[in-house]
């Protein structure tokens, strides 16, 4: 790629040196205007066209995430990266449970006692959290937050919890007493002990912002990937789409599919990585917030769509309400489509899900 770059600017230094030749002939000899400006105008466009993609890991909200610019210069390219990181750096410092400063702290510190007075960004990414709680009939909800974490995933779990521990890990969890003020941009938490928090939808979130902000500088091509909720937009520094692969979750060594993208998001909710067995029967980390025990049915869903904010609130729906209720939920978002995989290998897949696929994995 360095080799490439420098052919082209070695071919740019060229044309600009022939302008002015040209330049300097025009003076003596009379070289019209028209051939003057026609040898500027390949030279200085010609140099336009020479690109650079770069590319940064980073840690944010506790996770790896991996910025790619594509811009005129190096120097301009991780300037961008920068900024796509000072604003998801602002993101975290709001919206973040874990940090005990972040308004979203101060608003379960405050469940049960009063409402808190948020940004209107926190605000409006709680009232669309609540309408995909309400929309998927709470098999995604961000009041998770409060629920026990009597499930383990570390290797330390040896037994199955009891019924009656699995009933009371939820009991502060209700997407249904979270209490919203537009005008005074507030939230309230009814029970005390109630906790929200965006582990579902906060980096897709931030993805889509960093996204936002770069296109608003004019930065023309790049990806955002906050840990596997990634957003695209523009193409490669080879003039190509941006080629994303899917997991099979039952070799990761391998692709599921290749997705091309432009200006598009795609998220991943999978249960392959997490999981505890009892009795020969497989209990993944994904849990559903209803009932308290680990959904089943699907090891895998992967959406595509517009936002990774909106893709992530569906994949993490749809592997809690299984493959036929979740097909049915995203024909309420006729711009997204899926592939799910399923517990004994079977691919199943949106309408609209653009790409081959096998039809089992095992």
């Amino acid at each position: 790629m360095k080799s490439k770059i420098s052919e082209i600017y070695s071919v740019v230094r060229l044309l600009r040196k022939l302008a002015m030749t040209f330049l300097s002939a025009s003076l003596r000899e009379g070289t019209t205007k028209q051939s003057l400006s026609f040898i500027l105008f390949i030279a200085f466009s010609f140099q336009s066209f020479a690109q650079v993609q770069r590319q940064r890991p980073v840690t944010l909200m506790g996770s790896r995430f991996d910025i790619t610019i594509v811009a005129t210069d190096s120097l301009k390219a991780e300037k961008h990266i920068d900024e796509v990181i000072a604003e998801m750096s602002r993101i975290e410092e709001l919206i973040s449970d874990w940090k005990v400063n972040s308004q979203i702290s101060e608003v379960n510190r405050n469940a049960g006692v009063k409402p808190v007075k948020v940004d209107r960004d926190v605000f409006e990414l709680t009232q669309r959290s609540l309408y995909f709680s309400e929309l998927s009939e709470g098999a995604f909800d961000i009041s998770y937050a409060a629920m026990d974490k009597i499930w383990k995933f570390d290797g330390s779990m040896v037994k199955m919890p009891t019924s009656e521990e699995i009933k009371r890990s939820v009991a502060k969890v209700g997407y249904q007493n979270i209490i919203l003020d537009s005008l005074n941009s507030t939230i309230f938490l009814k029970l005390s002990g109630m906790k929200i928090g965006f582990g579902a939808t906060g980096k897709g979130y931030a993805a889509d912002k960093g996204r936002d902000l770069m296109e608003a500088k004019g930065v023309k091509a790049g990806i955002v990937n906050a840990s596997g909720d990634m957003t695209t937009w523009g193409k490669s520094v080879r003039g190509k789409a941006w080629n994303v692969g899917v997991t099979n979750p039952f070799d990761e060594e391998k692709y599921l599919a290749v997705i091309s993208l432009n200006r598009d998001a795609v998220t991943t909710s999978g249960s392959y990585e997490k999981y505890v067995e009892f009795d020969g029967k497989r209990y993944a980390h994904i849990i559903n917030p209803v009932t308290g025990y680990p959904a089943t049915g699907l090891i895998s869903v992967t959406v595509v769509g517009p936002s990774a904010e909106t893709a992530n609130g569906l994949s993490t729906s749809i592997m809690v309400l299984g493959s036929t209720k979740g097909l049915e939920l995203l024909l309420k978002f006729p711009a997204y489509s899926c592939v799910m995989v399923t517990d004994d290998g079977e691919v199943v897949k949106s309408a609209n899900f653009k790409g081959k696929l096998k039809r089992k994995l095992k």
